[in-house]
């Protein structure tokens, strides 16, 4: 009858443990595409961003007969590649350089900020980032409702892999797959709906839904351990709980009387000196250990945004039935869905050597600089295949680096790994906003 009982009790704590680990998995998947998905949205939306802007400061077009207005560029430009007078990578830069300080300071003090706190925060400044950017009347206006998205993404994409050390490693999964859907739902919807009639404004009211979608998914979906520190600091409850568990391990002492008296307490004195926060000088030796991992990250992104805001505005076919705009926006999309894929790939299976990934997407960009300058890519199909290729690479590489920083840390670290190493991707991106203005600059006044 107990064993009936027991097994009983033991099948519906399994049962339990799958459904817990289902829903943060779901909702670590929830939240790596509402996180993603503003910062995603302002970067297909850059060609249209500037273009509004544009169209502000120059005559108003006639009327074409069907009732439609003509799209047209400023008359001073006289460049064979149809250039906006200000290089999307404008746009890239506001939208990755708030990311990058968050990303390059918040590790030596968000400890000290709650999670539930953080959240809330990349809630209202997603809210504030749609906002401004679809009621901006200047560019002025315009970049610091994308300033706003890069903080809620940088913040959000720094908390949710720290907050991930805290379940089963499942959820690395979730949210690499998530983030990758949030490029493929970002750049879809933002294309369908534009191209279907809406206004860029519109759009981007619609897309307010997916900040309520973030809150839900964390304060609701989530089941979180009943030690976590919700509204208190990390350091303070991972202090509490180790102190629980020295005084568990002092009641196991004493209920063991065959124990050796001698070798227990070097034990315990050996786990007291790993109570307490990280010091300063142990930050910098995870530092430089993680540097095998961030450097290739860096270069994977920095050949990979280079031809996103660099070089995918002068891939201008004049013979495609898509105006320029629209080839814009599918570039972006294809990109996307690249992404997803390999992003999701960690279910099935992992890749170590990040490094010749890096390789390969440097080989990319070389080709495409090639490509702009002599034009001799017969089609937009085959840049649409060349843009795929490079979304798997930059995907692949991103879900694999953090995969790997989880497994190759000690537990006591790993939150602290996680957060630091989100550099790599900001600063590849960074740079390359930087590289990209001087050649689109270029190429624009060929």
């Amino acid at each position: 009858m107990d064993r009936s009982v027991n097994s009983g009790t033991a099948s519906t704590s399994d049962t339990e443990g799958r459904c817990q680990r289902w829903r943060n998995c779901v909702a670590f998947w929830l939240l790596g595409l509402c996180n993603n998905f503003a910062y995603v949205v302002m970067l297909s939306a850059a060609h249209d961003i500037l273009q509004k802007q544009e169209s502000q400061n120059t005559t108003a077009p006639s009327p074409a007969p069907n009732g439609t207005n003509i799209e047209f560029r400023n008359s001073s430009n006289s460049s064979r590649y149809d250039c906006n007078p200000v290089s999307t990578a404008a746009v890239l830069l506001a939208d990755i350089l708030p990311t990058l300080l968050i990303k390059l300071t918040a590790p030596f003090y968000i400890h000290k900020v709650p999670y539930g706190f953080r959240v809330l925060v990349c809630f209202f400044t997603a809210v504030v980032s749609f906002l401004m950017v679809s009621f901006s009347s200047t560019i002025s206006m315009s970049i610091i409702g994308v300033i706003f998205a890069s903080v809620s993404s940088g913040l959000g994409e720094l908390s949710f892999l720290s907050l991930s050390v805290f379940f089963s490693s499942d959820v690395l999964s979730g949210w690499g797959s998530g983030t990758g859907a949030a490029g493929v739902a970002g750049a879809l919807l933002y294309s369908a709906l534009t191209q279907a009639g809406l206004t860029p404004q519109v759009t981007l009211w619609i897309m307010l839904v997916v900040p309520v979608i973030l809150a839900v998914s964390y304060f609701v979906l989530l089941v979180f351990p009943h030690s976590f520190p919700q509204w208190r600091c990390p350091e303070v409850s991972q202090s509490l709980s180790r102190g629980l568990n020295s005084e568990e391990r002092r009641a196991l002492i004493e209920e063991d009387t065959d124990t050796d008296e001698d070798s227990e307490p070097a034990l315990e004195d050996q786990d007291d000196k790993h109570i307490g926060p990280l010091t300063f000088t142990e930050k910098k030796y995870i530092i430089k250990g993680l540097l095998k991992f961030i450097f290739p990250l860096a270069l994977v992104y920095f050949a990979e945004y280079f031809i996103n805001q660099g070089l995918m505005e002068l891939l201008y076919f004049p013979d495609s039935r898509l105006s320029h705009a629209e080839q814009y926006r599918w570039y972006q999309t294809v990109y996307q869905i690249g992404v997803f894929v390999s992003r999701t790939s960690l279910f099935c299976f992992k890749i170590r050597k990040i490094f010749l990934m890096s390789l390969l997407q440097c080989a990319n960009a070389v080709l495409l600089v090639f490509a702009v300058y002599y034009q001799f890519l017969p089609n937009i199909s085959v840049v649409f295949v060349i843009i795929a290729f490079e979304g798997l690479l930059g995907g692949a590489a991103y879900v694999n680096t953090f995969f790997f920083i989880r497994e190759e840390s000690v537990e006591r670290e790993r939150e602290f790994a996680m957060a630091t190493a989100t550099v790599g991707d900001s600063l590849g991106i960074a740079f390359s906003a930087a590289a990209a203005f001087p050649v689109h600059h270029y190429f624009c006044s060929l």
